[in-house]
């Protein structure tokens, strides 16, 4: 009998839903939204907090909508239209359901629409912005600052990151979560049950969450549709979110879990052979690598992480990028998971810390978490990467006695961040990092703050100070005179008398103002790095700089109807010095930004300035004991008043194709006279005279990227980034470079959680290929089978080892791989 009452009450349940859905999505009423002097009036029922009630029983994560516990839930609804319209009435309703129990968090996503004009594909996960999704926030320490975003498409598909105050979204976290979504007549539905063991948050009773929810809606201009409305005049997102509370039943287990990984790999390399010859093919025995991490919630805001001998390899490569006459390193994001989780805490202004600095760790701890308030990050390093060489390294006559010091040596990091909130919206910060190697000591202190003085402009600054023992670069030394330290310098820093093994002090500073309103704003930003700055554990793009930079931006009102939604307009000025006070560079620019219907924008920007160069930022100066050893052939300055215009026009043409196109054209831009051989070798006048010193030079230089997105089907995707630079020396009317580079991804997902995977990269001053193949099962985090190919060959290109030319295919190196993870998780009481 009762379990013919659970069935006529499920039905009686199904029949008054479906009838409230129909007359809802009917008859919307909008009256809830007043405004007075264009401020949005927040309901009462918003303005104070929501109470989540506990469940006596769990909901089936179905995306049905039909079990009768939801209507025990707290409901969210009378969102509001926050683009492109301005906290106006939505094109659609949504629903918002939630509840939870001593283990989970359930949401239930109620979204009403025409059923053949949804947008949704089965995305891989992390990749469902681009179509109708829902997403909320969950400021789970309520401080403001920091919250966990989760979305889903229509299918139910995740996308998970930590949305940080000031810095966006971090995408590249994935936390342990059950979802599934379903469409049907009225529109779609997706329900969620997130384990509180995935979150950290403040336990407690009484506690305090931020919260909000969103739906997007792709083919209405991206349409943002929020539960609270978001003023543009305030500055800061969190702070205009709502809270929700009631989470005293949580239990709050310390969890423990285990990743065990194997990784299996056969492959093979291009080598010089013995007999001197230039297209040996070596191919290596099938090797395998094993690891594990460990993680362990020592409270629900406390964690423990520790990987040993953990397999980094890359499932995802990074993109090309032009690397032809960059005078400075180019900074890669960080994709190892053990690195990206908890990886906002040691997020500063100034980047002290740069994890892919370590390179291959054999063992790394880290213990993060937060309470009252204070937020603190440990982490240290072993690091195998500066202390392992190639055999044809080692077999090097001219490199084997610089490396055998540091052959199996490590690289040892420990990095220290704290933060403490300072009132509703304020924070003040401390890092400290410190990595040895041989000969190389690095310890920087930091001290950071972000201060909100009004509603609309924020203050944030650092100091950085670095202590270094290591080889300094000196342009000025004078051998000569110096003799006793020259012959120290060619004993320690690998031969050469003009770097010095010595003690360095050095500092970086940033301070910037940022004012945000809806038709106005501008940010002011000053910041430097002194000569003998050093970051080992971060990452630093120039010394001996210092910068004013400032943009001024005014904007129209958005009328989401009208064909032009929206324009802006933006005016910048920015000046580089060194610390003696000489210009390095400055520029003024103008951009004019067009926003259309259909997700349609045109930008284009004109810029002029002035750029001079040093021939001590390139190499030696000439000094009174060497006059002839200066870096630069001819004068030792260099400068040259520069110009540039830029165009970019992006549009979605359609639910299935997506494509941005852009053009640039820069005159007066300067050669540095690296040339990219053996391709492109140097063209400067001091080249064709024999001479190896440098001799820069200007020109112009053309720039034209295409990128599109098509999806013709749910499961299949292609994307495509073409990418043309070049440049043409006007001393000597001859091309300096030119380069293509060409990415090309493609998926085809079967179901959720299994794919197929192909990439092509193709860089033509190398005439380089390369190609990966990926088959992958990923039913949750933690739980991965991998089957990849990835192969690197040249066709018609210069051979590695002697640069000579070699016509067809030749191929550097293959590799297949098996990797395979396994989460076991175990909770205790």
């Amino acid at each position: 009998m009762r379990f013919y009452m659970k069935i006529m009450r499920g039905l009686v349940f199904a029949l008054l839903f479906s009838a409230g859905v129909l007359l809802l999505a009917q008859n919307p009423d909008f009256s809830y939204i007043k405004k007075v002097n264009g401020k949005v009036i927040i309901p009462p029922e918003k303005s104070k907090p929501v109470v989540i009630p506990k469940f006596k029983s769990a909901p089936v994560v179905d995306g049905i909508l039909d079990d009768p516990v939801w209507k025990e839930a707290a409901v969210f609804r009378d969102f509001y239209q926050t683009s492109p319209g301005d906290n106006i009435a939505p094109s659609k309703p949504t629903v918002v359901y939630m509840g939870y129990d001593e283990k989970n968090l359930y949401i239930a996503f109620q979204c009403f629409d025409e059923r053949e004009k949804i947008r949704a594909t089965l995305a891989k996960r992390d990749d469902v912005f681009g179509e109708d999704n829902v997403r909320v926030w969950l400021d789970t320490y309520n401080d403001e600052r920091r919250a966990y975003i989760l979305g889903f498409n229509p299918f139910g598909i995740q996308q998970d990151g930590i949305y940080t105050e000031g810095k966006g979204v971090d995408y590249s976290v994935d936390l342990l979560m059950e979802s599934r979504g379903l469409i049907h007549d009225w529109g779609w539905a997706v329900e969620v049950k997130i384990p509180f063991s995935s979150l950290r948050y403040e336990a407690g009773k009484g506690k305090l969450w931020g919260f909000n929810v969103a739906r997007n809606i792709d083919r209405l201009n991206d349409e943002f549709d929020e539960w609270m409305p978001i003023d543009r005049n305030i500055s800061g997102r969190l702070i205009q979110h709502g809270k929700i509370t009631g989470f005293d039943g949580i239990k709050s287990p310390k969890n423990l879990e285990i990743l065990p990984s194997l990784t299996l790999r056969e492959s093979g390399r291009r080598i010089r052979a013995s007999d001197g010859s230039e297209n040996a093919f070596k191919n290596e025995p099938i090797d395998y690598a094993a690891g594990i991490s460990l993680k362990y919630s020592l409270a629900s805001n406390v964690t423990f992480d520790m990987t040993v001998n953990p397999d980094f390899a890359e499932i995802e490569a990074d993109a090309p990028v032009v690397l032809a006459n960059q005078r400075f390193p180019i900074s890669f994001p960080e994709k190892r998971s053990f690195f990206l989780e908890g990886t906002e805490i040691f997020q500063t202004p100034i980047q002290v810390f740069y994890s892919r600095a370590i390179i291959s760790p054999d063992l790394a701890v880290k213990l993060t978490g937060k309470k009252s308030g204070k937020s603190f990050g440990v982490l240290l390093a072993s690091d195998k990467g500066p202390g392992t060489f190639s055999k044809e390294e080692m077999n090097d006559p001219n490199l084997r006695k610089k490396l055998e010091e540091f052959l199996g040596k490590r690289a040892i990091f420990s990095v220290v961040r704290l933060k403490k909130d300072v009132s509703r919206e304020n924070s003040t910060g401390f890092f400290w990092s410190y990595r040895s190697f041989p000969e190389q000591k690095n310890l920087l202190l930091s001290l950071d703050g972000r201060y909100k003085i009004n509603t609309r402009e924020i203050v944030q600054f650092q100091v950085a100070s670095s202590y270094s023992r290591r080889c300094f670069f000196n342009p000025e030394f004078e051998p000569a005179i110096n003799p006793t330290q020259a012959i120290r310098n060619k004993e320690i820093c690998g031969g050469n008398v003009f770097q010095e093994y010595r003690n360095g002090i050095g500092t970086a500073y940033l301070i910037s103002l940022d004012h945000t309103a809806e038709t106005k704003g501008f940010f002011i930003e000053a910041s430097g790095r002194s000569r003998d700055y050093r970051a080992d554990a971060g990452f630093t793009r120039r010394t001996n700089t210092n910068s004013l930079f400032g943009i001024f931006r005014l904007s129209t009102k958005s009328k989401p109807r009208a064909k032009l939604i929206r324009a802006s307009w933006f005016n910048s000025a920015n000046i580089n010095y060194d610390w003696r006070g000489r210009i390095q560079e400055y520029s003024f620019a103008s951009s004019l930004e067009l926003n259309f219907q259909k997700n349609t924008s045109f930008r284009f920007e004109g810029r002029v300035g002035f750029e001079k160069l040093y021939e001590e930022e390139f190499g030696l100066k000439r000094m009174p004991s060497r006059p002839d050893t200066g870096a630069f052939f001819g004068d030792n300055e260099r400068s040259t008043p520069q110009a540039s215009i830029y165009a970019r026009f992006t549009r979605q043409f359609s639910r299935t194709f997506t494509s941005s196109i852009s053009s640039s054209i820069a005159f007066n831009e300067f050669d540095f006279d690296f040339g990219v051989p053996p391709r492109f070798p140097r063209v400067s006048p001091a080249s064709m005279l024999g001479s190896n010193k440098i001799d820069p030079g200007t020109g112009n230089s053309y720039n034209f990227s295409y990128g599109f997105e098509w999806k013709p089907i749910s499961e299949f995707r292609v994307s495509s980034d073409y990418q043309f630079n070049s440049l043409f020396r006007k001393d000597t009317d001859k091309k300096v470079f030119d380069s293509q580079l060409l990415t090309v991804n493609s998926t085809y997902q079967f179901t959720k959680f299994v794919f197929l995977k192909g990439r092509l990269d193709y860089d033509s001053v190398s005439s380089n290929f390369k190609t990966q193949f990926l088959f992958g099962w990923t039913p949750s985090p933690g739980k991965s089978f991998y089957a990849g190919y990835n192969d690197d060959f040249n066709y018609n290109g210069f051979n590695p080892y002697s640069g000579v030319y070699e016509r067809g295919f030749g191929r550097n190196s293959r590799t297949f791989f098996i990797r395979m993870t396994y989460l076991i998780k175990q909770s205790f009481d």
